[in-house]
């Protein structure tokens, strides 16, 4: 059977299949399908939607690329303007009154930071540039070093007044990240940017959060395609030339989804070698290091900000504390792709 407007990313394959007997009501109006890419958040976001011509599918997008753009530079802390790290500057106890949208996203992170007890924390910002750090001189931190960099990590360090709209850092040198959750974030803006633009057949893909709309016109929704780790695909095709068989297409499984949103997360396409251990660009707060574990999680839930967020948590807690985590939320599920746990 072809494949139909298809594209592949870092952790997840697009595919739009033909579904036999299957269709749903023809469209009123006829839609052509347009597909757009952009950089940001030191990604590349691909938006494709269904439009009636070339004129709406281009304004639709340049909003919802607006928005991204607008997110990146408030919550990114490569820029030192950016309003996160203008937070992070601020006097230690003093409540700052943020814009709307980055308290939030802080809100959002720290009700996940209280369901996992920690494994997912936005102020683990020292820990991480220490780990950037590291992976740049292929040498791991000292324990005085996480040490000290641990004294202003914890997501209790960091208070909300919801009421005010302010954020206060209760430590010196705290600083905040948002890795973990800002491109599905952002993703969710940009849909909700075309649909306020009527485009509602949409997806808008970061990396490997994926933020899907209604489906294509005559479709049953977006086939996803989730691919194996890279290290599991290298282990299975030398099993298979060791038979003398060729080797396959990379492992993959596909499930149809609609107005919903999928992110998949591990270190197939970021990690670093350190002694003879491959170490994830994930770092676990309880560590100070990037995770060993090998293991890749995709999450679906209503919203990319939620799989972004709760496909990070569940590399760091492991495979059997992760899935417990996850049975104890509502409408949120879990594919993992490699049987390694902790």
């Amino acid at each position: 059977m072809p494949l139909l407007n298809s594209f592949r990313l870092p952790f997840a394959l697009l595919l739009l299949l033909p579904f036999a007997g299957c269709r749903s009501a023809p469209s009123p109006e006829l839609l052509h399908r347009y597909e757009f890419k952009q950089p940001h958040m030191g990604t590349l976001f691909t938006i494709t939607l269904f439009a009636p011509d070339e004129h709406a599918a281009r304004a639709a997008s340049d909003a919802a690329y607006e928005k991204i753009a607008t997110l990146d530079s408030m919550m990114t802390d490569y820029d030192p303007d950016s309003e996160l790290m203008q937070l992070c500057r601020k006097p230690v106890s003093e409540p700052v009154r943020v814009s709307d949208e980055l308290f939030d996203i802080l809100q959002r992170s720290q009700k996940i930071s209280e369901l996992s007890d920690g494994a997912f924390d936005v102020t683990v910002g020292p820990l991480v540039r220490q780990w950037r750090r590291a992976r740049r001189a292929q040498m791991l931190p000292t324990p005085d070093q996480i040490n000290q960099a641990r004294q202003s990590v914890g997501w209790r360090k960091l208070k909300l007044d919801s009421h005010n709209i302010t954020v206060t850092l209760t430590v010196p040198r705290m600083q905040l990240d948002l890795g973990g959750i800002a491109k599905g974030y952002a993703a969710d803006k940009a849909l909700e940017v075309l649909r306020q633009r009527g485009i509602t057949r949409a997806l808008v893909a970061a990396s490997g959060d994926i933020a899907i709309g209604n489906a294509p016109p005559g479709k049953r929704g977006w086939r996803v395609g989730i691919g194996s780790p890279a290290y599991k695909q290298a282990r299975s095709a030398a099993q298979e030339s060791q038979a003398g068989n060729s080797v396959s297409e990379p492992l993959e499984e596909t499930i149809l989804l609609v107005n919903t949103a999928i992110s998949t997360s591990g270190d197939e396409q970021q990690f670093a070698i350190i002694g003879g251990v491959r170490y994830s660009h994930i770092v676990d707060p309880r560590t100070g290091v990037g995770l060993t574990n090998q293991l890749q999680v995709s999450i679906i839930a209503k919203r990319a900000t939620d799989t972004d967020a709760f496909a990070t948590t569940v590399c760091v807690l492991g495979k059997e504390k992760g899935l417990k985590l996850i049975k104890s939320q509502r409408g949120i599920k879990a594919i993992f792709q490699s049987g390694s746990s902790r």
